[in-house]
C-alpha cells in the first residue's frame, strides 16, 4: 500500500481486469506472488537483512523476499520503484525495465543493479497477514506492507492485469464501495477501514514505527477476519498477540458467520 499526503492521506489503488481469475474487476493495492529470483536482490537491500526480516515475519528464512516481491510488484503493476540512488534520491528507472519485468525477461535484481539503486527495507512497514478462506477460486497467503510513495512519481497501471489507477482518500473509497461503485475484496476493505482513521500518511507511518513488538522483533497484532493486523493506537491493546503462524484455515462461509456474530 503506497501512501502520500495531498494534503491528507491518500492511497494508490488499481482496478483489476475483468478477465482476472481472482477478484475480477476488484479495486486493489499493488501486489503479487514472490518470484524465485527475488532472493537474488537481497544484496541491493540496505538497513534490513534476511535474518531480521524473517524474524519479524515469524518464518525461518526468506522473510526479506516478501519485501523484495512488494517492490517488484509495485514497479510492474503501478510503475513506481521503491528504491533510491546512492545519494538517497528516489530512483527514476527506465520504462523499458518495467516492460522487461512484466515480460519475464529481467529480474528485480538486474533492474536495481543496472541503475545502481538500493531498496531501503525498513521503508516498507509490515502491516498485516491474510489467508484467503477455503472456497475461493485461488488462495493466497499474503503479507501487506505500507510505504511512502516517492515524491514526483504518481504511478500508472500496466494496462494488462490492471486497467485503472487512482490516488484516493480511504474514506472516499469505502463510501464508493458501500454504494457499489467499486468492488472491494475483504482484506482491502478491512485495510481501508484501519487506515481511514488516520488524517495523514505521516501519522500512519509513525504509528507503524511505534507498534509494540514481541521477542524476536515480531510486531504485536490483532485478529481481523481471516487475517491479522499490526496493532494501531485505536486498537484494544489487550487483544494484542504475536503472529499466528500458520493462520487458521477456515471456510469463507464460516468467516462470514463469525463476522456477522462479531466473533472476528
Amino acid at each position: 500500500m503506497l501512501v502520500r499526503d495531498r494534503p491528507d492521506l491518500e492511497v494508490l489503488v488499481l482496478r483489476r481486469t475483468p478477465d482476472a481469475v481472482f477478484g475480477p474487476g476488484a479495486t486493489v493495492f499493488p501486489g503479487g506472488a514472490v518470484d524465485p529470483t527475488d532472493s537474488a536482490a537481497y544484496r541491493h537491500v540496505v538497513d534490513l537483512d534476511d535474518a531480521t526480516a524473517s524474524a519479524e515475519h515469524g518464518v525461518e528464512r526468506d522473510g526479506l523476499a516478501f519485501r523484495v516481491a512488494a517492490v517488484r510488484e509495485c514497479f510492474e503493476e503501478a510503475g513506481i520503484l521503491l528504491a533510491h540512488d546512492r545519494d538517497g534520491a528516489p530512483a527514476a528507472p527506465r520504462p523499458e525495465w518495467r516492460d522487461a519485468l512484466n515480460a519475464g525477461h529481467a529480474t528485480i535484481a538486474q533492474v536495481l543493479a543496472a541503475d545502481d539503486v538500493v531498496v531501503h527495507g525498513r521503508e516498507l512497514r509490515l502491516f498485516s497477514h491474510w489467508l484467503t478462506p477455503v472456497g475461493a477460486p485461488r488462495r493466497y497467503n499474503t503479507w501487506f506492507f505500507v510505504a511512502p510513495a516517492p515524491e514526483g512519481f504518481d504511478g500508472m497501471h500496466d494496462d494488462v492485469e490492471l486497467v485503472e489507477s487512482a490516488w484516493v482518500r480511504p474514506a472516499e473509497l469505502l463510501d464508493a464501495g458501500a454504494r457499489g461503485d467499486v468492488e472491494l475484496i475483504f482484506p482491502t476493505l478491512r485495510t481501508l477501514v484501519a487506515v481511514a482513521r488516520f488524517a495523514k500518511a505521516s501519522e500512519l507511518l509513525a504509528a507503524l514505527d511505534r507498534a509494540p513488538r514481541a521477542a524476536g522483533g515480531r510486531p504485536l497484532v490483532v485478529p481481523d477476519g481471516s487475517g491479522e493486523r499490526v496493532v494501531l493506537p485505536h486498537d484494544d491493546a489487550e487483544r494484542a498477540r504475536p503472529w499466528t503462524i500458520p493462520l487458521p484455515d477456515i471456510h469463507h462461509r464460516t468467516e462470514a458467520r463469525m463476522l456477522a456474530e462479531g466473533l472476528l
